[in-house]
Order: structure tokens, then sequence, then C-alpha cells
């Protein structure tokens, strides 16, 4: 796959050291892609050629494209990326990946826990887009702070109705004022999908709890080609 370069536009905190980027492939009028999918980054730091791949975290909009990353502060490339500034650019390629809605017919389950919302607010936007079945969103966080695009989910909510898109976030450390619930996210999977069958279920997250979620899943009987994921190390 030839390499291209993208160009950043925009980026801000959302939250302690995660940020949303916009940026935008300039040779491209239109750079076609599938929500949920991801671009690579390579460039060449400290003499070594790095590569990392980054969930698009947007539906397709021209040539733009928006990734949400949290900095690594020891880590090789995203230090590098918090760094830049708009008119900025790095070698891409890319779009990849199968991580994408499988059949909007079909009512959905979402999970996630921190950035792993990237590829699935794609997926809900694209959802919303094309007016999908029902959707329920469990999103996992340790702070409230934690639980990014909660504004634009909370008016997705309300937009839609709660019999069309539910939005369920959680906190495993809540301070005493947080209302809502608590708890990892598999503590929630029982209720999302009790007396529903044939659901799509969509996980991303660290390895230990997208692991956890589908073990759990297929012990409850669920179909592997109901459950799609995507898990970061």
């Amino acid at each position: 796959m030839d390499t291209r370069i993208a160009t950043l536009l925009a980026s801000w905190e959302i939250a302690p050291e995660i940020r949303h980027f916009i940026f935008a492939v300039e040779s491209e009028r239109e750079l076609s892609f599938l929500p949920g999918q991801f671009v690579s980054f390579t460039d060449e730091i400290d003499g070594k050629a790095i590569t990392r791949a980054y969930s698009i975290a947007s539906l397709p909009e021209g040539n733009r494209f928006e990734l949400c990353l949290n900095l690594v502060k020891d880590g090789r490339f995203s230090p590098k990326l918090f760094a830049m500034r708009p008119g900025d650019s790095v070698p891409m390629k890319g779009p990849l990946g199968t991580f994408t809605l499988s059949d909007p017919s079909k009512e959905s389950l979402h999970i996630a826990v921190g950035t792993g919302i990237a590829p699935i607010r794609g997926l809900l936007l694209e959802a919303r887009r094309v007016g999908a079945a029902p959707s329920t969103l469990i999103y996992g966080a340790r702070y409230e702070h934690g639980l990014l695009y909660r504004d634009e989910f909370e008016a997705m909510e309300r937009e839609a109705g709660t019999d069309r898109f539910r939005f369920h976030p959680t906190l495993t450390r809540p301070a005493e004022s947080w209302k809502g619930a608590t708890g990892r996210v598999q503590e929630h999977l029982e209720k999302a999908l009790e007396g529903k069958n044939g659901v799509n279920v969509y996980i991303c997250g660290m390895k230990e709890m997208v692991n956890s979620v589908r073990a759990w899943l297929k012990e409850r009987g669920m179909d592997r080609k109901q459950i799609h994921y995507e898990k970061y190390d």
C-alpha cells in the first residue's frame, strides 16, 4: 500500500493527557474508509523506523479523519504526535481494518474503555447516519473526566430516545458526587443483553478487558460471528 502524508489541521485536549486530532490527506479529494478502521503512521524516530496503528474516531468527510489518542510518556510515537502543530505532517498508510459495522439491521451493543471509544464513536455515528437498529453503549473509565465524548453521547441519547440509543457510562473510581453506574463494564453485560438474541457486539479497549468480555459472551452461548473486537496492548 502506498504511503501518503497526513497533515495536522487541529488538535485539542479532551481529558488529561488525551487529545482529539483532525488530520487531512491533502493529496486526496476524498479519503475513502469505513468507520471503525485505522490508519498506520510511520516515521523515523531516533534513527529507527517506528510504526503505530491508530483507530479512526470519525465518519468520512472529504479528505479528513479524526483520532483520539492518549499520551504515553515513555512511548516512541505518541509524544511526537502530541508535539505536532497545525501544518505538521506524518507519513501514513491506510485506512485499513475490518472492525466495521457488520449489519445495521441488527441491534448492537458497544463496549469500550478509555480511548477504545475511538472506533466505537465512528461506528455509532455511522449507525445514526444510516438509521440502524437500536444500539447501546457501555463505556467504562476510572474517573468521570475520562468519559470521552460524554456530552456527545448524552446528546445522541436525548435526540434518538432511549428506545433507539442508550448510553451507559460506568466508573471504577467514582467521586462521591457521581450518581451513575459503577464497576467494570463486564458487570453490566447481563442487564444489557437480558432477553436479547441476535445482537451484534462490538468491543474495543485494553486486551484484558476485551478477552474477558469475549469469554463471557462465549460462555453465554453467543455465536463468535456476532462478536467483533479490536484490542490494544
